[in-house]
């Protein structure tokens, strides 16, 4: 009986110890990490966050798997994650959005909910139309819109979208009144080449294949022109007297209270992912232009933006929340 009760001591001892012990292993340790991507499979934050998932996993040795949850301008996604246990497993692919869907209403939670990690890359909203439009520039195109309030119509990704301020805040800038018309992403495009809208601000991933093939026109980047590529899917336009930057970036954050270890793990796997050739490669196709910032500077950005943001969309009507 003693020796009975000497080895179920042993065993309870080994049982409290094995989760201690898995504990004190650095991160990640035999657990599956998840990137939620808050637009649907086969966009360009869905493949961006799919070549990011890739990487890390060859860095951390672990599994890293992109879960898409779109919906609600990324409110359904940013829901989602803020919710999971705060233990590094559980990223979001975030962006703008964050603010713009939080100012907007949309979002019961601000950015304060998650740490940030790195941020990955930006895109530049483009003012797009089609190849046989009147206006070969934006300050013709905004001569016109002056000459005729509210008459021409410029599609964007959504109340609330990123392109919907972008478009909303270029306009009220150059002291014009269009037509925003907030479309699902996939509608856009088709809708400006049937002739149902005059223009759209997208960003560069739904416009490459049009403008390549002659079908589109540029008319307006709102990057900063020193951060300008030299690609013909940029145009500068510090010409036309608009002085309007509202660049779109993507990063990695992770529910508050993530442990800082997880964190700097997280970090520095981004870090190595973006410094490959390949990535650049891949991003350059896509139209997008790596930029990697780590967690602190990060963090200090999203916080500066968040208030440009919601006074941009105090001053154009498009901010509900308190």
């Amino acid at each position: 009986m003693t020796s009975l009760l000497r080895i179920l001591a042993a065993l309870v001892c080994v049982s409290l110890i094995g989760p201690a012990a898995a504990q004190n292993k650095p991160f990640p340790h035999q657990k599956t990490i998840e990137i939620t991507v808050l637009f649907p499979a086969g966009s360009s934050a869905d493949i961006t966050a799919r070549l990011l998932a890739d990487g890390m996993a060859k860095e951390l040795s672990a599994t890293v798997v992109v879960l898409n949850r779109p919906g609600a301008g990324g409110a359904i996604g940013y829901q989602y994650v803020a919710r999971q246990p705060a233990d590094g497993y559980s990223l979001v692919w975030n962006s703008n959005s964050i603010s713009t869907t939080f100012h907007s209403g949309a979002l019961p939670v601000s950015y304060q909910a998650f740490d940030p990690v790195a941020r990955a890359l930006v895109e530049s909203p483009l003012l797009a139309v089609r190849s046989d439009a009147k206006w070969r520039t934006l300050a013709e195109m905004i001569a016109d819109a002056k000459a005729r309030p509210k008459q021409i119509k410029v599609a964007n990704s959504g109340a609330g979208s990123h392109t919907h301020i972008s478009s909303a805040a270029l306009f009220r800038t150059a002291g014009a009144e269009v037509i925003d018309v907030p479309f699902g992403a996939a509608q856009v495009l088709t809708s400006l080449l049937g002739g149902q809208i005059d223009s759209a601000l997208q960003l560069p991933a739904a416009l490459t294949e049009y403008v390549n093939a002659g079908q589109l026109r540029l008319l307006a980047s709102l990057t900063p022109e020193r951060a300008t590529p030299p690609s013909p899917m940029f145009r500068p336009r510090a010409s036309d007297g608009i002085d309007v930057t509202l660049e779109a970036w993507r990063g990695i954050a992770v529910p508050k209270g993530t442990p800082k270890p997880a964190i700097a793990a997280l970090e520095k796997a981004t870090k190595v992912t973006f410094e490959k050739p390949d990535f650049a490669k891949a991003s350059e196709q896509l139209g997008v232009r790596p930029a990697y910032m780590a967690a602190d500077p990060f963090g200090q950005l999203i916080a500066k933006e968040d208030a440009e943001l919601a006074r941009i969309m105090q001053a154009t009507g498009l901010k509900k929340s308190p």
